[in-house]
C-alpha cells in the first residue's frame, strides 16, 4: 500500500473492515446487546455502540442507516433468545393451560432478568416500523400463545383473550420492577399475581383427578 492510501472501511480499527466488512454487523449488534445489558435501552445511542465496538461514528451506518435499524437488529436478538427459552421450556405433551403457565412465567422470568432488553423489545416505533423483520420474530409467540388459549377457551375469541392475558403480564412485569406491586399487595414472589391472572382470563384451573 502506498503511503496515504488508506482503507476505506471506515471502522477506524486498521483492521481490513473486519474481513471486507462480514463481521463488523455482527460485531455492532454484539456490543449494543452489551449495553442494553449493562446500562438500559437508553443508552443505546450509535455512536456509543460505535465507541465500545473500537469503530468510528460513522461505520455503523454501513450496515444500519438508522439508529432503528439497529435497535431493531438488537431487539430481534431479545426476541430470538426469549423464543429459544419458551421452546426450551415448553412440554408439547403437557395440558394447555399448563404451557400457557409455564410460558408465562418464562416471559416473567425473562423480563426481570434482562431489563433492559426487554425494555427495548417492546418499545413502539420498533414493533410499528417492522425494520428487519422484527415482527417476524416477535409475532410468532404471540400466535403460540393465542393457539394455546384457543384450546383451552374454545368459547372465547383466542387472539383477544390471548391479548389481555399478555397486557396482564406485561402490566405485573412492569409494576413489579417499578416496585408498585410489591408495594401494593406486601408481596414478595409474583407467583400469586400470575396464577389469579391465568384464572382471571382462562378460567379456575381444575383440580387433578
Amino acid at each position: 500500500m502506498k503511503a496515504g492510501d488508506t482503507n476505506a472501511d471506515d471502522t477506524g480499527d486498521g483492521s481490513r473492515g473486519d474481513r471486507a466488512d462480514g463481521g463488523l454487523r455482527g460485531r455492532l449488534v454484539r456490543t449494543g446487546v452489551e449495553l442494553v445489558d449493562a446500562e438500559g435501552a437508553q443508552a443505546l445511542s450509535l455512536r456509543e455502540i460505535a465507541r465500545r465496538a473500537g469503530v468510528s461514528h460513522g461505520a455503523p451506518r454501513r450496515h444500519f442507516p438508522t439508529h432503528l435499524d439497529l435497535l431493531s437488529a438488537i431487539a430481534r436478538q431479545g426476541f430470538a433468545e426469549l423464543a429459544a427459552r419458551v421452546a426450551a421450556e415448553d412440554r408439547e405433551d403437557a395440558a394447555p393451560r399448563e404451557r400457557i403457565a409455564l410460558l408465562a412465567r418464562v416471559y416473567l422470568d425473562y423480563a426481570g432478568s434482562r431489563r433492559g432488553m426487554y425494555e427495548l423489545m417492546f418499545r413502539h416505533d420498533l414493533l410499528e416500523s417492522g425494520r428487519l423483520g422484527l415482527r417476524e420474530t416477535s409475532l410468532p409467540l404471540f400466535a403460540r400463545l393465542a393457539e394455546l388459549v384457543a384450546r383451552v377457551r374454545p368459547d372465547a375469541d383466542p387472539v383477544v383473550t390471548a391479548g389481555a392475558l399478555w397486557a396482564n403480564l406485561h402490566g405485573i412485569a412492569q409494576l413489579w420492577h417499578w416496585g408498585s406491586l410489591p408495594l401494593a399487595t406486601g408481596g414478595t414472589d409474583p407467583a400469586p399475581l400470575l396464577a389469579a391472572a391465568l384464572d382471571a382470563h382462562l378460567g379456575p384451573e381444575e383440580p387433578a383427578p
